[in-house]
């Protein structure tokens, strides 16, 4: 996710010195380069100085999107007086990160948070060039892929809906709004970064509608700043540093980490957490993914259940080989694959490989906490011996009465969902595996004639 915004943007940035270059962008070729060199330097070599200083992982991907973001937002440098304006938003932008980040975790869009200190130091503020009409198809592009790729096309949508019906309303504007391209690269690129949004889809529809009503009021890094607050405020507000107590291969391929954390996490069983591994060498996923907590929020220990393919990623590589006492680090817990609250709900769990572990987080909570509800759970597998968690599933029959069916070497067609759950109209399907595997059985079971507010799927950005 991380790696394809950076190169998105850096697309973006090419493609604007390919329009300088043709004279359809008000500034020179030359000017374009310096400034991108300077905010470039200025934020990798400050975000690595206090990286270092605070004892935190270097997240090189962070300061090249923040530096990129900055170049389209600010003025380009004319002169060394405009390149030191540059360098030292870069500067404020990476310093955000950890000097105003309670509990080691960040409030404000650093790219926002740098351009709106250079309004506050009467050196400027942002200009917002990218708002050009040769910049758009660049911009349409990029944002769409970010969007889609982060599935946040639920912030997105309520922030320009919104935009445009305050901007009609109050401002008699609506085409100016529509032709506001500046509103949609800050929607799609600035306002969707994970780490500053709410955790849940509704409050993310709730901050985008805000950020929307508010957009117009004053400069956009202003609103999103007063927006990331309420994110804050509402969100998971801590970085965790967990150290690795032992780990199992509990299946074919399949392991499980057992972390310890410095702190207790409240979380509900399915959601997940973004984890940063800091390695040398990373390849073109980088140092973060995102896992789902396999534990049970009655457990001490944070588990996670990762499925090691061959060859492995580089993040992957180095967690099999993090011996006991090593550390990793977490943050920016989300999710909405959860429990739904009416307990006499009948559910129906389909899992295929290591989508098994957001049903492992909220079967072994219920085993603990005795609670009954009746869910068959229908776990596709390859061969027997990848089956994950297989000793819970059996205490879960005796003791809640969890319904197990294990599908070994074929698929979870329509005709097995009939012949296994003879009620299977009146349940509330959820599914969780590789993303092809969870669009699939969607489209299944819309032709089986499931209602679309009965499929919960789970998703979180990045799939591992």
């Amino acid at each position: 996710m991380y790696r394809l915004a950076m190169y998105a943007l850096f697309g973006m940035a090419l493609f604007a010195l390919i329009f300088s270059f043709l004279g359809l962008i008000d500034f020179t070729p030359a000017e374009l380069m310096l400034s991108a060199a300077i905010l470039t330097a200025a934020c990798y070599t400050s975000n690595y100085i206090f990286a270092r200083l605070f004892g935190a992982p270097v997240n090189t991907e962070s300061c090249f999107i923040s530096a990129l973001i900055l170049f389209f937002i600010l003025t380009p440098a004319m002169d060394l007086n405009g390149a030191g304006i540059l360098a030292l938003a870069g500067i404020i932008a990476m310093a955000s990160k950890y000097l105003i980040a309670p509990f080691r975790r960040h409030i404000f869009n650093p790219a926002a948070f740098g351009a709106a200190a250079i309004f506050l130091l009467d050196l400027g503020g942002a200009s917002w060039w990218v708002g050009t009409s040769a910049m758009f198809p660049a911009i349409l592009i990029t944002g769409f892929l970010i969007v889609r790729k982060i599935r946040r096309f639920d912030l997105f949508f309520s922030f320009f809906a919104t935009l445009l019906v305050s901007a009609f309303y109050f401002f008699g504007a609506f085409m100016e709004a529509i032709l506001s391209w500046p509103a949609i690269f800050f929607g799609t690129i600035m306002l969707t970064e994970p780490i500053t949004t709410p955790p849940t889809k509704k409050l993310r529809i709730i901050y985008g509608v805000l950020i929307g009503l508010f957009f117009n009021a004053a400069p956009p890094e202003f609103i999103l700043i007063a927006g990331n607050t309420f994110s804050y405020i509402v969100g998971f507000k801590k970085k965790i540093f967990l150290t690795l107590k032992n780990k199992n291969e509990i299946a074919k391929d399949i392991f499980e980490f057992v972390f310890s954390p410095d702190k207790k996490i409240s979380f509900a069983p399915g959601q997940y957490l973004e984890w940063t591994l800091p390695h040398d060498r990373p390849d073109s996923r980088g140092v973060r993914r995102y896992f789902t907590i396999a534990s049970s929020p009655t457990e001490q220990e944070i588990k996670l259940g990762v499925k090691l393919s061959r060859p492995p990623s580089s993040f992957k590589k180095n967690l099999i080989e993090l011996k006991n006492g090593q550390r990793a680090f977490a943050g920016q817990l989300a999710g909405d694959f959860t429990l739904p609250r009416d307990k006499k709900k009948k559910l129906a769990f389909i899992a295929g490989g290591i989508g098994i572990t957001p049903f492992r987080s909220m079967i072994k909570y219920m085993v603990d906490s005795g609670e009954r509800r009746d869910i068959a759970l229908l776990y596709a597998v390859k061969n027997e011996n990848k089956i994950a968690y297989r000793y819970l599933f059996i205490e879960a029959e005796a003791k809640i009465g969890l319904r197990t069916e294990y599908v070994i070497s074929r698929l979870i067609d329509a005709a097995l969902i009939r012949e296994k759950l003879a009620d299977w109209r009146e349940r509330i399907f959820y599914i969780s595996g590789p993303e092809a595997m969870v669009d699939a059985f969607k489209k299944m079971l819309r032709g089986m004639g499931v209602r679309r507010k009965n499929i919960t799927t789970d998703y979180f950005p990045g799939f591992s």
